[in-house]
């Protein structure tokens, strides 16, 4: 990596984590030259227009956001366990307010300003719950999960318990986010996990009732 684009990155985390606070729209070239300690002319040169940044950060919180959920969790083995995976790693985000987490601000940002940053927030979300969705089917291939199950409806249910999450713990302060989201997550898992089969009664300590009646 060159120096010029050694600059770029860090000017990029550093515009990540005040999206992430304050949002896209108050990204301005002029306040990262003044955060970063550059010149406005050297930051028109890698980014040219405001949406120009915008896009970048949100492609700069996308690298990171895989890099930290998604990769480690498909590292886990098919199936339940990389479901679980995903949702300890994607915690740990939410938790630790790292600047991916700009992605949940910027939807309710942009979901009504037509234009390049929402086509772009869009297409991530909807790659995300896809992801999700892949996931959840590797749980039906290997036989965790039921057959007749919904790939994705797990991803809305996943997804809005996560929202949930993010709401409890970042705004509410609520201590006990993490574990309401953990029983939450534990109850669809349960709902969509295949029941183990009915064991059989013991005849060695019980007589059937036909036995048991004719002896008495």
């Amino acid at each position: 990596m060159g120096k010029g684009e050694q600059t770029r990155m860090a000017v990029l985390a550093q515009a990540a984590e005040v999206a992430a606070r304050q949002g896209l729209g108050a990204l301005t070239i002029g306040d990262l030259a003044a955060r970063t300690h550059l010149s406005k002319s050297g930051l028109f040169a890698h980014f040219q227009s405001k949406e120009v940044l915008q896009l970048d950060v949100l492609a700069y919180a996308r690298d990171r956001f895989v890099d930290e959920v998604i990769r480690p969790a498909t590292r886990a083995p098919r199936g339940e366990a990389r479901v679980r995976a995903l949702f300890e790693h994607w915690a740990v985000v939410g938790r630790q307010g790292h600047a991916e987490c700009l992605f949940v601000s910027a939807a309710a940002e942009f979901d009504d300003q037509p234009g390049p940053v929402r086509d772009q927030l869009v297409r991530d979300h909807r790659d995300f719950i896809d992801s999700i969705a892949q996931m959840f089917r590797t749980g039906i291939a290997e036989g965790e999960f039921r057959p007749d199950a919904d790939p994705e409806q797990f991803a809305f249910e996943l997804h809005g318990i996560m929202l949930g999450y993010f709401h409890a713990h970042r705004l509410l302060q609520d201590p006990r986010a993490g574990e309401r989201t953990r029983r939450a997550f534990e109850t669809v898992l349960a709902d969509y996990r295949i029941a183990p089969p009915p064991a059989e009664p013991d005849s060695a300590e019980s007589p059937a009732p036909a036995v048991a009646a004719a002896r008495s």
